[in-house]
């Protein structure tokens, strides 16, 4: 069982190790049968299967960002509000996501990411604006 505090760092400590590219420490964060679930996508099933599309975010011209705006748990389970940021070159699209996770036995066994799609294409849409004028 993990408490509050606990299982809030837990969250914390995965999205900084995202925004780092410290794609190992993040794995090790994630329960073997995890389930990475973009509502609308297909899910993602297994730490290994995860750590494949985590791994792309780590190289050179990729990287990801986040913004937290609010964080709250209940036992296990943790609610993000947040804005995620995919970095490709110049390209930054920025869009809001709401998050779930529920933990087992200290790591995330769920990771569940809901954002509005119109929102995402405004973010594409407002990144290569912008990538295009930082020349």
């Amino acid at each position: 069982m993990t408490d509050t505090q606990q299982a809030t760092e837990i969250v914390e400590d995965l999205f900084d190790a995202l925004r780092i590219r410290d794609t190992d420490r993040a794995l090790s964060l994630l329960d073997d049968r995890v389930v990475w679930h973009n509502v609308g996508l297909p899910k993602v099933r297994g730490r290994s299967n995860v750590g494949r599309f985590l791994a792309l975010l780590a190289k050179p011209t990729f990287g990801f960002d986040v913004t937290m705006h609010n964080i709250a748990a209940d036992g296990n389970t943790v609610l993000t509000e947040r804005t995620d940021a995919l970095i490709w070159r110049r390209l930054r699209i920025e869009f809001w996501v709401c998050g779930t996770f529920e933990l087992r036995d200290g790591k995330v066994a769920v990771w569940r990411d809901y954002f509005d799609t119109t929102d995402f294409l405004k973010g594409v849409v407002r990144g290569m604006f912008r990538a295009s004028v930082s020349r």
